[in-house]
């Protein structure tokens, strides 16, 4: 038995695997990023949020937003330890995740587009080339954050028509002030501006919500993928809420920045899941 999760800054979906049976159980807690949390608010998240038994373990694979150097991957490896009591354990970045989803043992491109961004050319074996994705505030183009941000900012600056502004405030009644605290004051900004994107799904048929959409897409592929050489050759592959719920738009916009688009799954879960047992 082992337990895959995989993390994202919103939300965690764990796995406990049958590997020999291919079953499986899973549910989902908060996101777990230790860029912002230390070992004892994650144990804590797990005591609160965790709900499946929890048999004996094999190995823990984890794959998280933030792992990106091993003293933060400390922090998550000594929590899990600590709450499921087994000692393999392996964390990777939440980016190697899309890698051994998407493109299993194959080359590709690999990228993510949910709460935040990111991108890589994995050889089949590693992530050879990887442009930084910067975080929102710099980078994370295509992101849920970043057009959660962009919309408020249209939104507060009054640069929307009217009708949508008012749609918005009857379903999100929030004041400017609260929209600033929870931006500068408040733990997961990104996570309160990418929540937006659903209202913006819900009204894309919306000349300037499709084109905020689309120009930040226009801006992921021109300022990350376009870097990999390879990706004139290989399609580029997808996966996170944003990408699989704007996959449309998203491909009308690689279409037009002159890349082919593979594989747009909502979850990496499924390809993990088919990665490890083939191992």
């Amino acid at each position: 038995m082992i337990l895959i999760a995989d993390s994202g800054s919103t939300k965690t979906e764990w796995c406990i695997v049958n590997v020999e049976s291919r079953s499986y159980e899973s549910c989902h807690t908060s996101g777990i990023n230790p860029l912002y949390q230390q070992e004892e608010s994650i144990n804590l998240l797990l005591q609160r949020e965790f709900t499946l038994r929890v048999p004996a373990l094999d190995g823990i694979f984890f794959y998280g937003a933030g792992c990106i150097n091993d003293q933060v991957k400390d922090i998550v490896r000594n929590s899990l330890n600590q709450f499921f009591r087994c000692s393999s354990v392996m964390i990777q970045s939440d980016l190697m995740a899309a890698a051994h989803s998407l493109c299993q043992n194959r080359e590709g491109i690999a990228c993510i587009l949910g709460t935040g961004s990111n991108s890589c050319y994995y050889n089949g074996h590693e992530i050879a080339r990887h442009v930084s994705p910067l975080g929102y505030v710099l980078g994370d183009e295509g992101s849920g954050a970043v057009i959660g941000k962009k919309f408020m900012a249209d939104l507060l600056k009054k640069q929307l028509p009217v009708p949508i502004a008012d749609r918005f405030y009857q379903q999100y009644p929030l004041t400017s002030d609260q929209v600033l605290e929870n931006i500068y004051k408040k733990p997961f900004p990104n996570r309160f501006l990418a929540q937006f994107t659903r209202f913006i799904h819900e009204n894309i048929h919306e000349n300037s919500l499709k084109n905020l959409v689309k120009e930040s897409f226009n801006e992921f592929f021109t300022l990350n993928i376009r870097q990999y050489p390879e990706a004139q050759k290989l399609p580029i592959h997808f996966t996170g809420s944003v990408s699989f719920y704007f996959k449309d738009l998203l491909q009308e916009s690689a279409a037009e920045s002159g890349f082919q688009t593979g594989m747009i799954t909502r979850s990496p879960m499924e390809g993990l899941i088919n990665f490890h047992t083939n191992l």
